[in-house]
């Protein structure tokens, strides 16, 4: 046994010692040496992110987008005790799963590699995982749902940005908002790999973090509307909308295997995402309390908390940093898919940069065309959550590690042992089957029922390709205020 130990921890640290100079190969075509990759210049410094805090920054940044700004939403549907319990249950429940996919990505790479397998020019990803550990018709799964969540991502992204700039400048429509911006994030083809995310996810947490206290500070400075109502939950159909729609916000990591392949030393990433998710918990908490304390019911007809926040200089900074941030949000979600693309095509190993950018074009029409289709910023995040985010992050890693580890042997011979605070294989696969059924019946199941219920509402309501959903200024329940009959005039 310990010869074998032994050997297996050599080939994991050839591994990342390896992969560095790897990833260097990826971005660039051509490998850097050691002392170059660690000296200082502008270059490293923005765009070769490799290290355990690129990995947090991108994880952090990734899971809190547009969310944030839906969060207000889903608490007037849940109430405020089920909002938070759910957000923690969810928060960490997200992070088992994302540890799940970490330690498949350990396991296959160490495989690999044994056999000699070289990745340069070459970003694993998760699909490719499942084939390796459980063949093609697990691949065929991970492919499916893994590409529908993410292209629904980017096209949530486009929805959100038309739906924020909206509250800036509202002499053009949601719709050709939509178009404007479908060009603008376009531009994420030139982005190689997420090895360059490294000024991206630092800025994009800094925006979130400010958004997020604005969110929190403008509704207790704002207080409580007249009349508030707290009502929630009152309603089936809205109680799982919401629960969905979180069940969705802690289902980021659908790119953490190619987060995971950008790091120098992947074995360290198991803990980020679960420090990622702890420090997201404090944004998202606070401002979506904060909100629903304020403005209460009001919240069920405005699934975006910026409709009902008064314009001032502070908001409209909120507005933009949050489009900004949606920019490098819709490159994290396209990425993965632009990968698979020239992977179909031919093109992943190809070095130019420009024609990378040209043969991903392909990829940005159908989401954009989506988003002009769908503009229905809440109701589709609840969709995704229930559909896509359920299985593609939930179910599927839960139930790939029981069987990868199925065997005696494999548990044996496994490159990463069971945590230290479940150092059982019996209690993994007692967590692993709860996650599975929870997913299942409450996720998919019962959120896929109410959150296709409040979708189809939709669109009976507003019609496809919607020029300006939600779009009428907003008007208190019960009678107009005061100040809302002066906005008007």
């Amino acid at each position: 046994m310990m010869p074998q130990k032994q050997a297996e921890e050599a080939i994991v640290s050839r591994s990342s010692s390896t992969l560095k100079d790897e990833l260097e190969q990826d971005v660039d075509g051509k490998g850097e040496d050691e002392e170059t990759a660690h000296g200082f210049s502008m270059k490293n410094l923005l765009w070769h992110g490799g290290s355990a805090w690129d990995a947090w920054f991108s994880c952090a940044s990734n899971q809190v987008a547009q969310v944030l700004l839906t969060l207000p939403y889903s608490f007037s549907q849940l109430g405020m005790l089920s909002g938070v319990i759910l957000q923690l249950f969810y928060g960490f429940m997200g992070s088992w799963t994302a540890y799940l996919i970490s330690v498949l990505y350990i396991e296959y790479r160490t495989r690999k590699e044994k056999e000699n397998v070289s990745f340069k020019n070459h970003v694993i990803q998760w699909f490719e995982v499942l084939d390796g550990l459980l063949g093609p018709y697990w691949k065929a799964a991970g492919l499916a749902f893994n590409c529908t969540f993410l292209l629904f991502g980017s096209v949530i992204q486009l929805i959100a940005c038309a739906s924020n700039i909206y509250y800036i400048n509202d002499r053009l429509d949601k719709r050709t908002w939509t178009y404007i911006f479908g060009a603008c994030c376009a531009t994420t083809v030139f982005i190689p790999s997420f090895h360059n995310y490294r000024i991206w996810s630092f800025l994009g947490l800094g925006m979130t973090t400010y958004t997020a206290w604005y969110l929190t500070i403008a509704a207790v400075v704002h207080g409580q509307v007249e009349g508030v109502t707290h009502s929630g939950p009152t309603k089936l159909v809205l109680y799982f909308t919401g629960a969905t729609n979180i069940l969705y916000t802690f289902g980021g990591h659908a790119v953490t295997v190619e987060i995971m392949h950008a790091m120098w030393k992947p074995q360290t990433f198991k803990n980020i995402y679960l420090l990622a998710t702890v420090y997201v918990f404090t944004l998202t908490l606070p401002s979506a309390a904060a909100v629903y304390w304020a403005f209460g019911d009001q919240l069920l007809t405005h699934s975006n908390a910026f409709s009902l926040l008064p314009k001032s200089g502070w908001r409209d900074s909120a507005v933009i940093l949050m489009l900004i941030h949606q920019f490098i949000t819709f490159g994290f979600a396209c990425t993965p898919l632009y990968f698979v693309w020239e992977k179909v095509i031919g093109m992943h190993d190809t070095k130019s940069i420009c024609l990378r950018a040209l043969a991903r074009l392909p990829v940005v029409i159908p989401i954009w065309f989506l988003a002009v289709i769908f503009p229905f910023f809440g109701p589709i995040n609840s969709a995704v959550g229930a559909l896509l985010v359920s299985f593609t992050v939930y179910i599927v890693p839960a139930m790939a590690h029981m069987l990868t580890y199925r065997t005696p042997s494999a548990r044996q011979n496994a490159a990463e042992k069971p945590p230290f605070f479940l150092p059982s294989w019996t209690a993994m696969y007692a967590v692993n089957a709860f996650v599975v059924g929870w997913v299942l019946v409450v996720g998919f199941g019962l959120g896929g029922w109410a959150s296709m219920t409040n979708f189809v509402r939709q669109v009976d309501t507003f019609g496809l390709f919607a020029k300006c959903y939600q779009c009428p200024k907003p008007q208190p329940p019960p009678a107009p205020a005061p100040q809302m009959q002066q906005h008007h005039h």
